[in-house]
């Protein structure tokens, strides 16, 4: 009964809540499932899954039975997505749940959001704001900061969240931990609640945060082993791919005699705004740590990412904001001036969709034309294995001052794999701003918003990308780069 033990032992961060990270608990239903999972391996002399026993968190985008789905809206309290007297409301459950439950999973409470999941931090109208566990005047990310806040807490081992612009990479990088964001089609999102759902330019993606990149792959690994392709139409059918992880550890072991084996590329910046000093030098502990490894490391100048992010700002406007005006007007509450959809805009024809479209598919082709380029100069014969970039321009930010969420948005455009790894701490000693020139508006902004003071101990981290659908490979390089720096 240790589970059970330890499960209690979380009423006490619940009672404290010093970040306000929690929407929902259901502890006593959760010792509950813990006990029949205890009945079962007394009575089997086997786990029920991968999984048994293990506490897990969820964002709450995910129907659990029992409790409300609110996704930060005053409007949807005691309501299912918003509608009154639906029979599904407290009865329905997502699929991602449901193999959870089959893994042997025991779930126990849901974190906190933004209202409508569209900001790079965490408020809403129902707990106010989510702040960073680390440091209190700044932000634990969004929008899945409070899995971010609770996980960095050691109040959850690992859970799960969703990524359409950064969530997942956002609340990682600024609490120090580990998170993926995987192409579209590999976690099953049917049967989660969802802003402007419907909209497919840009998919939304599911993908777990956690301490280590390990327990990322175990927890990806696992639910892949639930076959989700069974049950949800747009996951690919496709298996964890055992082979693609062990030639990519054999490729890492290689290197340790040849570290030609290995080539990475850095992207220093996007062109658009100039990281703060602690996330430019956790890029330069990064590039000098690869090679004095002996790898071979490239600068990346692919196709502009500020094209990416004009694609991804036009996807997320394309109904003019009336899917989030919608929900805000059921209870007459006001949108938190973070959120980075418009309301009461001009919604976008049928032909303006799809110039919008084809102009993301041009440009994955270009980007795609770009990384093949690169066999040409890294020594491998192959296209750079990952390359490591910013997952944000800044620590975990200061509240109402993250206004460029380009870093990570590109990366939606693209449907690539990304990995947020841990790199350093900000230090003020060090971390000191000099006079530059800038390179846009925004640009300037972010650099008059770096505060050295506040930021000082913040973590800092890189994000770490591959192609489409390289989640085992880069989960493995993760774990590679991660122990290098760590």
């Amino acid at each position: 009964m240790r589970f059970v033990t330890g499960l209690l032992s979380l009423t006490n961060l619940y009672a404290f809540d010093p970040v306000s990270c929690l929407h929902e608990v259901f502890f006593e239903a959760a010792i509950e499932d813990a006990k029949r999972l205890d009945a079962y391996f007394a009575e089997h002399k086997k786990p029920l899954g991968p999984l048994h026993g293990l506490p897990v968190s969820l964002k709450d985008q995910f129907h659990v039975k029992g409790v409300d789905t609110t996704m930060g809206y005053v409007g949807w309290i005691g309501r299912f997505r918003g509608l009154e007297s639906d029979p599904r409301h407290r009865v329905f459950e997502s699929e991602l749940v449901r193999e959870l439950r089959a893994l042997g999973a025991v779930l126990y409470c849901k974190t906190s959001v933004p209202a409508t999941l569209m900001c790079g931090e965490t408020v809403n109208n129902i707990i106010t704001y989510t702040t960073n566990p680390k440091n209190r005047l700044l932000s634990c990310g969004g929008s899945s900061g409070g899995e971010g806040a609770l996980i960095a807490l050691k109040g959850s081992p690992g859970g799960f969240g969703t990524d359409i612009g950064g969530s997942v990479r956002i609340p990682a990088v600024f609490n120090g931990l580990y998170g993926i964001r995987p192409s579209s089609g590999r976690i099953p999102y049917e049967g989660a609640a969802n802003s402007m759902d419907g909209q497919s330019t840009i998919l939304s993606v599911i993908g777990p945060l956690a301490g280590t990149a390990r327990s990322l792959q175990f927890l990806f690994k696992a639910v892949l082993g639930q076959q989700p392709w069974l049950h949800d139409p747009l996951v690919v059918e496709l298996p964890w791919r055992s082979e693609v992880e062990q030639e990519t550890r054999a490729l890492v072991k290689q290197s340790a005699k040849d570290p030609s084996k290995l080539a990475f590329a850095i992207l220093k910046h996007d062109g658009v705004v100039i990281p703060h000093p602690p996330i430019a030098r956790a890029l330069d502990i990064a590039e000098k740590t690869l090679k004095q490894l002996g790898h071979r490391v490239i600068e990346w100048t692919p196709p502009s990412h500020k094209t990416a992010y004009e694609l991804a700002s036009a996807a997320y406007n394309f109904d003019g904001g009336a899917d989030v005006q919608h929900h805000f007007d059921l209870s007459g509450e006001k949108p938190a001036p973070q959120v980075i959809v418009e309301s009461r805009l001009p919604q976008k024809t049928a032909l303006e969709i799809a110039q919008v479209n084809v102009a993301k598919r041009d440009y994955q082709k270009a980007y795609m034309d770009y990384w093949n380029s690169t066999s040409q100069i890294t020594g491998t014969g192959r296209p750079v294995d990952a390359v490591i970039s910013p997952a944000a321009p800044h620590a975990a930010v200061i509240p109402t001052q993250y206004h460029h969420v380009g870093y990570t948005s590109v990366l939606n455009v693209l449907d690539y794999t990304s990995v947020v790894v841990p790199v350093t701490h900000a230090d003020k000693s060090v971390d000191v701003a000099e006079p530059r020139e800038f390179l846009t508006e925004l640009d300037e902004k972010s650099y008059r918003d770096y505060n050295a003071d506040v930021y000082n101990g913040a973590p800092a981290g890189v994000q770490l990308f591959g192609r489409r659908l390289q989640e085992e490979k880069m989960l493995v390089l993760a774990e590679y780069v991660g122990a290098a720096l760590a």
